[in-house]
Parts: structure tokens; C-alpha cells; sequence
């Protein structure tokens, strides 16, 4: 169900019945010589499409740009910066919340949007409670109880124990097998048989873009993405699907 190709009046017919919204957020960056640029934006989509199937949600448009200023030294990637992100993400959910929407699960394909967007949550709950107050005497109508939350498709629990079981050590942390067999199941055309050269270890935290294209010349952090298959991608989709659902399931039921 996806919301852009919704009309106005079926999403009132909706929002009498539901008051939740999946939004896909992600990020345009590199991935490594193998992996697609848009793969935090594309595996935050296809598994947040599946996830709103799953559970009968409509789906936002995804959020496809994030916070990717350590990648800024490899061409093609778009960074945000973090005061724009979470203008942006506080913007999108005061839009949802003014039509109805209270609960808004976003599902993250990129571990550099946490702060922002999490710094944004509070920046939405404070400005919301500065409402209430100003409802308490008189002034405002009360807003709603609404509640925000961040879901990075690849932390669950199953997901992780699979994503170790396929993987192992050479999983890292950028450029994974994993986000690429997940692009590549979703997009089979997409493949690409690039000649990887060896893992480079984390030696130490990195200091701004040009430091990180340092260490790890080609983009990749410890990350072994020639292991990636479209099999993969399916069985990791699947039980990111699983886990999101019953997490949103959750968070729709909270008190």
C-alpha cells in the first residue's frame, strides 16, 4: 500500500481505522565498487514496501537521502547535513500527524541517520509537548499522543544471527554482503562482477571524508560484498520482513 499512488479520500477512509505509516528512509552513497549508490534508500524500500504488505500499512515515499558526509570523498554520493535531516524528517511527521497519523515507524537503511533522526524524534516530542501545555490552558487544541520510531532492517535478532551465519567476520560494516544480496535480489539486472582486492581492517575511527577514503581506499569497511547472491537477498528479506512486521505490530499496540 503505498501512499503515493493512494488518493486524498482513500487515506481519510484509511486514517478512520489506522493511525499508523511505515516511512523508508535511506541514504545516496557509495558502496564499494560492487554496490549500487542508492543501496541504503533501495533496501530500506523494498523491505518497508514489504513490510506494510505484510501488515496492511500504508507506505510513504521514501526518505532517499540521509547523512552521509564520511562518504563525500567517493563521486555520486549526496549527503545531508545533520540540522537539514532532522528539519526534514520533523517536517515529514508534522505533515503525517496534522492529518491523523500517530504512530510513524521508519525503516532505516543507513546506520549514519540514527543521531539525526533520532535528535529529530525529540526535537517533534518536545514541540508537541510545548502543544499540550499551551492546551492545558486554553490556548490549543490538545494534539495527539504520537510516537516516532526508528527500525534498521538488518538489527533484529534473526536477521543478525543470518546475516553471521552467511557471512561471518567478512560481513564488516559497509558495503555488506548482505544490503548488496538484498539490492541484488530486488534488482537481478543490477548485478556486478568486480575483481575486490583485500579487506582492509578497522584500525581506528575515521576523522571526516577524506580520512576515511584513507583507510579504506575502494569504499568497502571490512566488508566482503563478493559473497553477495540474490538467494541471499530473498532469505534476508524475508525474515527482515517477519521481524519489522512484528515489530511494527508492537509499536502499533504500545499504551
Amino acid at each position: 500500500m503505498l501512499l503515493q499512488h493512494a488518493t486524498w479520500p482513500e487515506v481519510e477512509t484509511y486514517l478512520a481505522d489506522n493511525k499508523g505509516i511505515i516511512v523508508p528512509i535511506g541514504s545516496t552513497e557509495q558502496h564499494g565498487p560492487s554496490g549500487l549508490i542508492g543501496t541504503d534508500a533501495l533496501t530500506a524500500e523494498i523491505i518497508g514496501r514489504k513490510v506494510g504488505e505484510a501488515t496492511k500499512t500504508y507506505v510513504a515515499p521514501t526518505l532517499a537521502y540521509g547523512m552521509a558526509q564520511h562518504h563525500m570523498a567517493f563521486t555520486g554520493t549526496i549527503t545531508l547535513q545533520p540540522s537539514t535531516m532532522i528539519i526534514v524528517v520533523r517536517d515529514i511527521v508534522i505533515s503525517l500527524v496534522r492529518h491523523g497519523f500517530e504512530r510513524i515507524f521508519f525503516v532505516n537503511g543507513h546506520g549514519g541517520n540514527v543521531n539525526s533522526v533520532k535528535a529529530a524524534f525529540s526535537e517533534i516530542q518536545n514541540e508537541l509537548a510545548e502543544l499540550r501545555a499551551s492546551s492545558d490552558r486554553g490556548v490549543n487544541k490538545p494534539p495527539p499522543d504520537v510516537r516516532c520510531a526508528l527500525h534498521n532492517w538488518w538489527a533484529g535478532d534473526k536477521t543478525t544471527a543470518l546475516r553471521k551465519s552467511l557471512y561471518g567476520d567478512s560481513e564488516g560494516y559497509h558495503a555488506t554482503p548482505s544490503e548488496v544480496s538484498v539490492t541484488w535480489y530486488a534488482y537481478p539486472e543490477q548485478q556486478r562482477d568486480v575483481e575486490l582486492g583485500p579487506l582492509t581492517k578497522v584500525k581506528r575511527a575515521y576523522q571526516g571524508p577524506e580520512d576515511y577514503r584513507e583507510l579504506f581506499p575502494d569504499g568497502r569497511m571490512a566488508s566482503d560484498p563478493s559473497l553477495a547472491t540474490p538467494a541471499d537477498g530473498e532469505r534476508l528479506v524475508s525474515v527482515a520482513v517477519t521481524e519489522l512486521a512484528e515489530n511494527y505490530r508492537e509499536f502499533l499496540a504500545e499504551s
